[in-house]
């Protein structure tokens, strides 16, 4: 289920909106004790490899699983990329967000807004039927 989205232009780089994605994902209910403002664990693929991308999660308390260029394959990291993968082919089966007619982002962000609301009451409907 995504957590946060947020609308940038196709030139920005995944890493310059790093900081600002982590500080969007809502607080996380527990059932016993307070509540956790973040999760405690975040994996990245390569393209987050970079020392602003590891203290952004230092800074939050949030153990980084960044795979390191030149080091580490990229097999390893195919047991949790699948989900962000997942999310996206979900996003693209509404055609508006496929292809991008609107030339306002703001009537761009609603489509993206409402199709994430789209698949969280799918998600929740399955959950519950």
């Amino acid at each position: 289920m995504p957590l946060a989205v947020a609308l940038t232009a196709a030139n920005v780089h995944d890493s310059k909106m790093f900081a600002t994605m982590i500080d969007a994902v809502p607080s996380i209910r527990s059932w016993r004790g307070a509540p956790r403002k973040r999760p405690a664990k975040l994996h990245g693929d390569k393209g987050y490899d970079m020392e602003r991308c590891r203290r952004a999660c230092r800074v939050r308390g949030i153990i980084d699983r960044i795979a390191r260029k030149g080091i580490e394959s990229k097999e390893r990291l195919g047991r949790y990329r699948w989900v962000v993968e997942r999310d996206f082919a979900w996003l693209h089966r509404f055609r508006r967000l496929a292809v991008r007619y609107e030339r306002r982002a703001d009537i761009h962000n609603a489509f993206l807004t409402l199709g994430v609301g789209l698949i969280c009451f799918k998600y929740i409907q399955r959950w519950i039927c």
